[in-house]
């Protein structure tokens, strides 16, 4: 079972693009489940991560601030001002331009830590970035969104505060609260939380992808295009940025993935929840939780070299 898992977890990107090119040939079957489910399904992957931290991961806010601030002020800057530039480069429309700044102004995702791993880079430095910048994000993500695109949505900052806290920080504060009272179960199943995470992120995509298959057939080589750059270009400025200030090795690949890399799910779900007037708006946040776990993995045999 073990084995099953890692290689779960290892192929993630596969078993993603897989999952979604699966979905896109016959949506039927994941087009008659609620898009409402998307909330459980993130709000697993978030209890997981709230499982696997510990007070370490925190530690390192204090122990090495400079690090986990640059990395969060990347995160937070970087990304939403590149996706604002594409939507005007691009001149997309209202809605899918709506998706790709919602995937730009959210926190880092899960799967950058595995992916950090893979490359050999900070693993304790990518672990606090994700974890500050997503206790960040009931505050940032519905400011960011409301600063870009504010002047062409009413954006309701004070509802995607409260979607955020139910579906990502009380998660994680149920799995540090499991945690810290069943100790042995955690530690029974948190070698299996990479391998659940995987199929909780392969089912929630799929789910998006078979609610938009029309669309994406339709109108999704330009939106891949600009979801393909947002990607690549965040991984590129993230590692500048690094390479700037003069940090590690280990340090630029952390930042560059943990920039990179959104929590994309999360993206779809605010639009479903948010924006309901914008249809076409979860169709970023699909394509970018396929392509940019294509990336992570190619990224990562790239960083981990000699």
């Amino acid at each position: 079972m073990k084995r099953i898992c890692d290689f779960i977890a290892r192929w993630m990107g596969v078993l993603v693009l897989l999952t979604a090119i699966g979905t896109l040939l016959m949506p039927e079957p994941m087009a008659s489940v609620d898009m409402w489910f998307i909330n459980p399904l993130l709000g697993l992957i978030m209890f997981g991560m709230g499982l696997t931290l510990n007070p370490q991961d925190f530690r390192i806010v204090f122990s090495r601030p400079k690090d986990v601030l640059i990395g969060c002020l990347a995160q937070f800057t970087v990304m939403p001002l590149l996706a604002w530039i594409l939507t005007k480069a691009f001149a997309l429309p209202p809605d899918l331009a709506l998706g790709v700044i919602l995937v730009g102004c959210c926190p880092g995702g899960t799967a950058s830590n595995v992916i950090t791993y893979l490359a050999k880079g900070d693993l304790a430095l990518s672990v606090g970035m994700t974890a500050v910048s997503t206790l960040l994000a009931p505050l940032m993500t519905p400011l960011l969104t409301w600063l870009m695109a504010g002047t062409f949505v009413d954006v309701d900052t004070i509802g995607m505060l409260q979607s955020i806290l139910y579906v990502v920080i009380a998660p994680i504060v149920a799995g540090l609260i499991i945690q810290k009272l069943l100790p042995t179960f955690t530690k029974q199943v948190v070698a299996y939380l990479p391998a659940f995470s995987s199929l909780m992120i392969a089912f929630t995509v799929s789910l998006v992808v078979a609610h938009t298959a029309n669309r994406l057939l339709t109108g999704g080589l330009l939106i891949i295009l600009v979801v393909m750059l947002h990607n690549i270009c965040g991984l590129g400025i993230g590692y500048s940025i690094g390479r700037l200030l003069g940090l590690q090795y280990p340090k630029r690949v952390a930042i560059s993935i943990e920039v990179g890399m959104q929590n994309s799910g999360l993206a779809s779900s605010l639009a479903t929840l948010h924006f309901a007037a914008f249809p076409m708006a979860t169709i970023p946040g699909a394509i970018f939780s396929v392509w940019h776990n294509i990336s992570g993995a190619l990224v990562a045999r790239f960083y981990h070299r000699p």
